[in-house]
């Protein structure tokens, strides 16, 4: 006769929880200590620096004295009193609208152009990048604001003088060296076209379709996720752009204003004449309209993105 001795389901039940969340609970910690890295460094310097700008953006405050509260002072005057931040604002909305769409469209020419080479296409896909990785720093834009100047390259092929001391001409300048510096987003195009079937193409021809009409028909809506990519990329760069205007300019936003884009002014009004609660305020009025810009951009995707994976729209 064989005795069977019962468990109570309720012991095994809790031995069996007790062992499952331990090595939950050991994972998540494990996980925090890797993380705590990030962290610290996102709430020191990202987070914490945010909110001081915020608080700073409601105060009166020079640098040397402690900030002291005037509330919506700064964002009043900003609006209602100062000429100055208009003309900013449209010189930078000026610059977004001719930069962006000329460097997209150099980037895309290019990258269609060593798809279909056959030999040297990662010499040139290192050559046209090189601009990037350079195109950002001081250096650079010396030497572009030489070539624009009085009596540089420029002038002497073109016979038009120096395109940094005219106002109709300085803001082009400082456009061209943000399209000179096409290579991020003409890498990234490739990458897309190289996604695209081929069959999408011989299907296309078979139809009788011309080059032309394969890319208004096939490369642009398949591309178009990528174009999406690189435009939001690009028109939140266009929006923080310092380093070619300041350089261009010699730091001071001419002449006659007309490369005074936003950053500059912010950076004149915080550093310059030591009003950084004014400073903090247009910081935050930027963070405001890019993420308005690009929420814009995002909901409009909706008509002109098309994704494989979900069909036509």
């Amino acid at each position: 006769m064989t005795t069977t001795t019962a468990i109570p389901t309720g012991t095994k039940h809790v031995a069996a929880g007790t062992t499952g969340r331990r090595p939950r609970r050991q994972h998540e910690g494990a996980a925090w200590v890797f993380l705590s890295p990030w962290v610290l460094g996102a709430s020191v310097l990202t987070l914490l620096p945010m909110a001081v700008s915020l608080y700073l953006s409601f105060t009166d405050y020079n640098l040397f004295d402690p900030p002291r509260w005037i509330g919506l002072r700064n964002y009043t005057q900003m609006f209602t009193e100062d000429p100055r931040y208009w003309r900013s604002v449209m010189t930078t909305l000026l610059y977004v609208v001719i930069a962006v769409p000329l460097q997209l469209a150099l980037a895309l020419v290019v990258a269609l152009a060593l798809k279909s080479m056959k030999r040297g296409k990662a010499f040139y896909r290192s050559a046209f990048y090189a601009p990037s990785l350079l195109g950002a720093s001081m250096s650079v834009a010396l030497v572009w604001r030489a070539l624009f100047n009085d009596g540089g390259t420029v002038d002497n092929l073109l016979g038009t003088g120096g395109w940094v001391n005219k106002p109709g001409w300085a803001l082009l300048a400082v456009a061209l060296l943000t399209v000179w510096q096409f290579g991020a987003p003409m890498v990234i195009f490739l990458a897309g076209l190289q996604q695209i079937p081929a069959e999408l193409y011989e299907a296309a021809a078979v139809d009788g379709a011309g080059r032309w009409r394969q890319f208004l028909s096939v490369t642009v809506p398949m591309l178009s996720p990528v174009l999406f990519f690189n435009l939001v990329l690009q028109t939140i760069q266009a929006f923080q752009v310092f380093t070619p205007a300041f350089a261009v300019s010699a730091g001071k936003g001419g002449p006659a204003d007309s490369t005074l884009v936003y950053t500059m002014y912010l950076y004149d009004r915080g550093f310059v004449a030591s009003h950084m609660g004014y400073a903090s305020a247009m910081a935050w009025v930027l963070l405001l309209v890019i993420g308005v810009v690009t929420a814009v951009l995002f909901r409009t995707s909706r008509s002109w993105v098309f994704y494989a994976s979900e069909g036509d729209r």
